[in-house]
């Protein structure tokens, strides 16, 4: 059997080693889960992450407090509220603890971490900050201890936005089990004796200021502008330096510290230029001169500038290669999750369709689905009132009901869902653009399109020339009968902007009644010459624009205007200036420039 290439050989030894890391963060979040915060373990289900967990739990304390938080967990139920089946057995309010309070001292583990509700992620945050939950709701006022550490899933893909940052900050240790083979992730015996000693001593190892000062300089370095993750970090050398059984930070524990906490939030490499030795003074004695340390600290600590060299080399060795495309990647994502584009637009629905989003005060006559459970919780803390004041009217002659459920307690569900992107077209056909851009924009119109089927988007195609606007495409998934429609769009006539504006409003909430999220793509010049009743005349032509894109602008629909002229002028920026759309002016463009540009606005 020939060997492996050298690339290969490198490549299995920095998965060894990755996994080495990962085992070692869980024996430093086994020492101190409440002072370490959590982990972010970044890896899909699989075999791998299994053995990584049982790993983590074989080494933490059988008493300590475990909790699974759902993905679609209530506030309730998370961090506490009224007792219900308490509440109508004795009669009288009576709290209940949360998750989050029950796993006081312990550990909590949150799956899909990266699609939870930033309501939860605000709690876990909350008890991660100040070791307690604070519950007013339901007529509930109490304050429960939550001193947690927290496992963190993110099992989002490359194409997906990452975990929120208002957790993962909170987070010291992040570690990324994808790509590691079964084979290639063995398990390792844990001296249970030093784990057990350092939980008692961890808290008494002596942090020095030179410590400190390499740590910051080296997050700097890396370009880590949060003030937690070298807190993080030191809490981590803190934990390894335990586990060695010492009271003091060695270099090797900053380098655990380093590869665990720095590295992963890296925004930038470090600048490899070496710093120029400065010159003596004339009056200072030669470096020969110097006294020398005493002979049992000789080559046992190194400078300060070695300890910076040394750590810095060290975050060099493991940065990844594709680390600026990966943050660039993740700050598209995270801009274009909050806009409407590839996913569609986040719509709360009475129906029950897409995943629960909490409950809100409503008639049952009026449709939707009655939440049973939170209309019997709105109504337990007033059945003791609600008694008092029936006695009063009827006497004590008429038993009372076991629960008197009013109108104001009703609760319908909620539910939230991805609703379908349609991108609709509108392209100017006229003379003007013929003469310019129009052979462009069809190629642009076509590559986007291949990227909306892609998709699985709705598309569809508004022409507008001579006197008039015509839906060559409705909204469809067809990328056949959309490029037979754009192959025979012929050029040439007058440009009705205004007509064209209208006819694309009209489309657009045509499609938000469907329950799609529409975005508006305008291919033209914005030199209107034909008005809204088909007359000829650029003045009117150009107020009359104006009006429609007016229209459109109080509509709300999201709009980009794309600039075909052969030189940017004024008529088509002012028309996007109207309507508040995104102006791209891309006068030297082409066919791959265009749907470039578009898609990076369209998400």
């Amino acid at each position: 059997m020939s060997a492996g290439s050298p690339a290969q050989v490198v490549d299995a030894a920095a998965t060894r080693a990755r996994w080495q890391d990962s085992l070692l963060a869980a024996v430093v979040f086994a020492v101190a889960p409440n002072r370490i915060g959590g982990i972010v373990v970044r890896s899909q289900c699989g075999p791998v992450r299994d053995r990584w967990f049982a790993a983590l739990r074989d080494i933490l304390p059988s008493d300590l407090p475990q909790r699974r938080i759902p993905v679609d967990v209530t506030e309730g139920r998370l961090i506490g509220g009224i007792d219900l089946a308490a509440t109508l057995a004795q009669g009288q309010t009576v709290a209940e603890r949360g998750l989050l309070a029950d796993a006081d001292g312990g550990v909590i583990v949150l799956p899909s971490a990266e699609r939870c509700e930033r309501i939860v992620l605000a709690a876990v945050a909350m008890s991660l900050d100040d070791g307690v939950v604070r519950v007013e709701r339901d007529g509930v006022t109490a304050v429960n201890a939550a001193r947690v550490g927290v496992i963190a899933l993110d099992e989002s893909r490359e194409d997906e936005a990452p975990l929120a940052t208002l957790l993962s900050d909170r987070l010291a240790i992040v570690i990324n089990l994808d790509g590691i083979a079964l084979k290639d992730a063995p398990l390792s015996t844990v001296d249970v004796a030093a784990l057990k000693l350092a939980r008692l001593c961890v808290h008494d190892v002596l942090i020095s200021d030179r410590d400190l000062e390499a740590i910051c300089g080296l997050s700097l370095a890396l370009g880590i502008s949060s003030l937690r993750a070298p807190v993080h970090a030191m809490h981590v050398a803190q934990a390894s330096a335990a586990l060695n059984g010492r009271f003091a930070i060695e270099p090797d524990d900053l380098e655990a510290a380093v590869r665990l906490v720095l590295v992963p939030r890296a925004t930038q490499f470090p600048s490899n230029a070496e710093q120029e030795p400065q010159s003596q003074p004339e009056n200072q004695p030669p470096p020969d001169s110097a006294p020398e340390p005493p002979a049992d600290q000789a080559n046992t600590q190194p400078s300060d500038a070695e300890l910076e060299d040394m750590l810095l080399e060290a975050a060099k060795a493991v940065l990844p290669v594709g680390l600026l495309d990966t943050l660039q990647r993740a700050a598209s994502l995270r801009k274009s999750k909050s806009q409407s584009g590839r996913s569609g637009a986040v719509r709360l629905s009475r129906s029950q369709r897409g995943r629960r989003a909490g409950s809100r005060r409503g008639d049952p006559r009026a449709g939707g689905c009655l939440d049973i459970l939170e209309t019997i919780r709105a109504a337990a803390p007033w059945q003791v009132m609600r008694k008092r004041e029936r006695q009063q009217r009827v006497g004590a002659l008429i038993s009372a009901p076991r629960l008197e459920v009013r109108r104001d307690d009703f609760r319908m569900r909620r539910f939230k869902h991805q609703s379908e992107t349609a991108t609709i077209f509108v392209v100017d056909a006229s003379g003007s653009a013929a003469l310019n851009r129009l052979a462009e924009a069809k190629g642009a119109v076509e590559l986007l399109l291949a990227d909306c089927y892609a998709r699985r988007d709705h598309v569809a195609l508004i022409a507008f020339r001579g006197k008039r606007a015509d839906l060559l495409l409705p909204p469809t998934r067809s990328l056949v009968r959309a490029k037979r429609c754009l192959a025979g769009l012929p050029g040439g006539g007058g440009t009705p902007l205004a007509i064209a504006t209208d006819e694309a409003c009209l489309l657009a909430q045509s499609v938000q009644r469907k329950g799609q999220s529409p975005t508006l793509v305008f291919l033209t010049d914005g030199r209107a010459n034909i008005n809204r009743s088909g007359a000829p005349g650029r003045a009117a032509a150009q107020t009359d624009a104006h009006a429609a894109a007016l229209a459109l602008k109080v509509a709300g629909i999201p709009t980009i205007v794309i600039d075909t002229s052969s030189h940017a002028g004024q008529d088509s920026q002012k028309f996007a200036e109207i309507i508040g759309a995104t102006y791209l002016p891309l006068p030297y463009a082409n066919a791959s420039s265009l749907s470039t540009a578009i898609r990076h606005v369209v998400g």
